[in-house]
């Protein structure tokens, strides 16, 4: 079977991302900068042509956003178009009643200052200041839109104008875009050299320091030119399907008599791209034979709707929990899968163990905001009685949340289960006094809130607010749900252990250092299973590229004092899906540090797939 190439970016688009690109080397020194802060959202928009209003921006600056990169940016350009003197033509004559042409400064102020997203006196004046060119308290909105429109093309061409004359700006790489000048000044062979793919939202991968990286760096003598034709590296993969069915580890005979414990999690996507979880510690009382599964957990209704994240992959990492978290050592993780379970079978010794799950953003990623139009679903509704209740859409996906939560899958939710719930949506515990509160009014059993009992606090919470469901959706967000009650952002998974000889605990932990940990064991798994190759030309700079039976996964080591940008191009590529959601994109290391690159899977497990990555210094100047 055939895959076919890449779409190719037209004229149109390769004028949009060069727009994009200005707007933003405007404002910040590199495209691999994060916006930071609501103010620079704003000034970044109105140096690409943008006038944003305060809902507009709120829209793409939540209370939850700490950062928007580069690929966002340009994702919140295709959504927000341009200011259009037509419409803003159209505006104003609605208020111009005797269609003379002009607006008194009274009836523009009592519009601007009652009506939607309401100015105050002092704007309204300074839009006089600006339009009012005959000095008649009279603005002449024809005039003052020819003006609106013409300071947002000078800021447009000052962007691009700076970008034209920095040579160094030219050359540097945009998420998964590089510079392509327009068509007409260069080659059509270089140009299709510079081609990029269409973006989506990447995974944030961060970067740990290791101290093993001691080598002193050693500069190259060769031009700048020449490295950037040289320091390079090829690598070419491919695995058939049929390579993966025929190794997977085998369950092993008399599993049902084995001791059995389980556990489940969720992986939540953030904000800022990244995947979070919660981290667990498994006690193994003798030393045992293990056999270890993850795998997504269904929360179908019925068979005519499956769950969509089933899809996505997981794995969990075994680590054993030395006197620090520094100590912690990789003992092993699920490389192997069995229909949708991911499976590790080994032999632990007496001991603790950290269990740390993982998923590579390859199949989880942030979704178009442009959902956001559709209409939401109704929360709550009020009975013939008038009494105020759940809808049943919302019960069902309250139900799910549940089940969700409900770690031990005992039916019941502890006090510690419940406040892992409410870590994740409002950022507070409940404290032992505030839950015999809960005891007293909503339905328990054993101390513990029922499934039933968790619907009543929800609906509490909509009765206090008199209907309102804003507090609501901050919970079903948190939880990974849209406005449409779809669980979009998060995957939730089960966790078995089986140990032959001895009965194993589990207990979900809120680590402060999982994310490190995690990336740690992370780093060793690839680093321990497949050699370094070094860049062409340098001997500082390393790739290495684990291939298991399911994902592909590089990492990049930079023994050298200074910070690298590395280019990488998957263009090649067949059948493949990039955690980076791009086909090519660049990334920046820091002096003496190793950094998780990119994970590989298929698209379709069904056939064969072909990783062909291109990785390349990009020079400093």
């Amino acid at each position: 079977m055939s895959f076919q190439e890449s779409p190719r970016p037209s004229d149109e688009d390769e004028a949009f991302y060069m727009h994009c690109r200005a707007a933003y080397l405007s404002l910040f020194k590199s495209s691999l900068t994060n916006i930071a802060s609501k103010q620079q959202l704003c000034r970044a928009l109105q140096l690409a042509g943008r006038n944003p209003a305060h809902a507009t921006l709120n829209k793409y600056w939540t209370s939850r956003t700490s950062k928007l990169n580069f690929d966002d940016f340009c994702e919140i350009l295709k959504n927000e178009k341009k200011t259009d003197e037509t419409e803003l033509m159209r505006a104003f004559k609605k208020m111009d009643l005797n269609s003379d042409g002009y607006i008194s400064h009274s009836e523009l102020e009592k519009a601007l200052t009652t009506r939607g997203e309401k100015m105050t006196t002092e704007e309204v004046n300074s839009i006089f200041s600006l339009a009012d060119v005959n000095k008649d308290g009279k603005l002449d909105y024809a005039e003052f839109c020819r003006l609106l429109v013409s300071t947002v093309e000078q800021c447009e061409t000052a962007a691009l104008e700076r970008l034209e004359a920095n040579a160094k700006l030219k050359r540097q790489n945009f998420g998964s875009r590089s510079y392509s000048p327009p068509k007409s000044s260069v080659s059509s062979a270089s140009s299709a050299q510079e081609a990029a793919t269409v973006p989506q939202t990447p995974e944030t991968l961060q970067a740990e320091s290791d101290t093993a990286l001691k080598k002193d760096s050693r500069s190259s003598s060769r031009p700048s030119s020449a490295r950037s034709r040289r320091s390079s590296l090829s690598n070419s993969i491919t695995v058939t399907s049929s390579s993966t069915r025929a190794s997977k580890i085998t369950e092993p005979s008399g599993l049902q008599e084995w001791h059995h414990s389980c556990m489940k999690g969720c992986f939540f996507l953030e904000e800022d791209g990244g995947i979070s979880s919660l981290q667990y510690q498994l006690h193994v009382p003798q030393t045992t034979s293990v056999y270890l599964t993850i795998q997504p957990l269904s929360l179908s209704h019925g068979p005519d709707k499956p769950s969509s994240w089933m899809t996505v992959d997981t794995a969990l990492f075994v680590v054993a929990a030395g006197e620090t978290k520094e100590d912690s050592t990789l003992v092993g993780f699920t490389e192997s899968k069995d229909k949708d379970k991911y499976v590790w079978k080994g032999e632990l010794h007496a001991g603790t163990y950290y269990l740390l799950p993982f998923t590579s953003g390859c199949k989880l990623k942030k979704r178009s905001k442009k959902s956001l139009s559709n209409k939401p679903v109704e929360l709550v509704y009020r009975t013939d009685s008038g009494e105020l209740d759940l809808t049943r859409e919302l019960r069902e996906v309250l139900s799910d949340v549940f089940e969700v939560i409900d770690l031990d899958g005992n039916g019941l939710l502890s006090l510690e289960e419940y406040n892992f719930f409410e870590l994740r949506t409002s950022g507070e515990k409940c404290d032992k006094d505030a839950w015999a509160v809960c005891k007293e009014n909503f339905d328990m059993r054993k101390n513990q809130l029922t499934r039933q009992g968790f619907m009543e606090l929800n609906l509490m919470e909509a009765t206090e607010k008199d209907g309102d469901p804003a507090d609501l959706w901050v919970i079903l967000e948190a939880m990974g749900f849209n406005r449409m009650l779809e669980l979009v952002d998060a995957c939730p998974f089960q966790i078995n252990v089986h140990c032959e000889g001895t009965q194993p605990s589990i207990q979900p932990l809120s680590m402060d250092a999982g994310p490190k940990l995690q990336n740690q064991a992370l780093q060793k798994s690839i680093t321990a299973r497949t050699g370094a190759k070094a860049l062409r030309g340098q001997d500082n700079i390393f790739v290495y590229t684990y291939r298991g039976e399911h994902r592909i996964s590089s990492l990049i080591a930079n023994k050298t004092n200074q910070k690298v940008t590395v280019h990488v191009n998957n263009e090649q590529s067949r059948n493949c899906c990039s955690s980076r959601g791009m086909s090519v994109f660049a990334v920046e290391v820091p002096a003496r540090t190793k950094m998780v690159c990119q994970h590989i899977l298929p698209i379709n497990e069904r056939h064969d797939w072909t990783y062909n990555c291109v990785e390349t210094i990009v020079p400093c100047t």
